[in-house]
């Protein structure tokens, strides 16, 4: 019974219907019919203009996507547990060609404008320190908690106010999008590029850059092949993403991981450590009772020495979301 990873989950079949629909001569790379669509798919998904390049993994959508933002001898403000820090083995740097991370506190893995200025308003103006030239948040947070529009609006206002790019780690978006039960708009606020996660949500293996900059992404065209990721068969990659937007399927399929994971939370909510607002739920637990789940069949992450991790996809299955909260109860 999987609770690690989201990433383990199964691909949602309207994904692979529409690859077997793809797999036609057309254009290579991303001249073909499926990629030339996804801009006017995203824009308008967002009410705004958008330009949208595929990749296919979250960690190069958000180092492209920061490439579009800060040069070499800058700096990106994030959470000191975001994904770009913690989960990453240095790809900003390789992809920003040297560019440094400056590491902001904040409750549940959500940064705010006075933990970013707590950072930022030390450095001194001058070329003897490294400058920032973004922000990096993730929604939802890496414990699986949302920011709402108005703390969106608050960062948003304090990066415009120091000339800063403002960049979103959109990996559980759609968790995001689904709890909030507002527009994708309103979910990622005044923000300048979004890494759109598909493949923890039902995708196989693509992702979206979504730049609300549309210039931007003409630079990040040439970095993308140069960071090899200009596929050759690109139509398989729009197919992917193209089908998880057609009839809502990326907010249903959040929807369902979103459900299970309150499921599980509301089993015991004295061990919660985060609130459950997304797919993913964080317990007290000792490592004898984290060995009494394993014994029962439930596969998850410990989370340091007294903690752990469970996370929920959007194929998880009923009797197993029920027997782990049942186990969970009986601790």
């Amino acid at each position: 019974m999987q609770f690690t990873s989201d990433n383990a989950a199964a691909v949602h079949p309207a994904v692979w219907k529409a690859m077997m629909a793809a797999d036609a001569a057309d254009a290579p790379y991303d001249g073909d019919d499926l990629s030339r669509r996804l801009d006017g798919a995203f824009s308008a998904l967002f009410g705004r203009e958008c330009a949208v390049l595929w990749v296919a993994t979250g960690t190069a959508a958000n180092c492209l996507g920061l490439a579009a933002l800060v040069s070499p001898h800058g700096a990106v403000a994030c959470h000191r547990e975001a994904h770009i820090e913690m989960d990453e083995a240095g790809a900003p740097g390789f992809y920003l060609h040297g560019a440094k991370l400056l590491l902001a506190e904040g409750e549940s893995a959500r940064v705010t404008p006075e933990t970013l200025a707590a950072i930022l308003d030390p450095i001194r103006d001058d070329v003897h320190q490294v400058q920032p030239h973004a922000v990096s948040i993730t929604q939802a947070s890496e414990y699986g908690c949302v920011y709402r529009p108005a703390d969106l609006a608050a960062i948003a206002a304090f990066a415009r106010g120091r000339k800063l790019g403002l960049h979103m780690d959109g990996a559980r978006f759609a968790n995001a999008v689904a709890f909030l039960g507002c527009s994708p708009a309103e979910a990622a606020g005044d923000i300048d590029v979004l890494s759109f996660g598909f493949v923890k949500n039902g995708g196989m293996s693509a992702e979206a850059i979504v730049f609300f900059d549309v210039e931007a992404a003409r630079t990040i065209r040439y970095r993308r092949k140069r960071a090899g990721h200009l596929q050759s068969k690109g139509r398989f990659m729009a197919a992917q993403i193209l089908a998880m937007l057609e009839d809502d399927v990326w907010l249903a399929n959040a929807r369902a991981a979103n459900a299970a994971a309150a499921r599980i939370a509301a089993a015991d909510p004295a061990r919660l450590l985060h609130p459950v607002e997304a797919n993913e739920v964080f317990l007290s637990c000792t490592a004898n009772e984290r060995e009494a789940l394993r014994a029962q069949g439930f596969a998850f992450y410990d989370w340091g020495p007294d903690a752990a991790r469970l996370v929920t996809a959007w194929d998880a299955r009923d009797d197993h979301v029920e027997a782990l909260a049942r186990a969970i109860a009986a601790l």
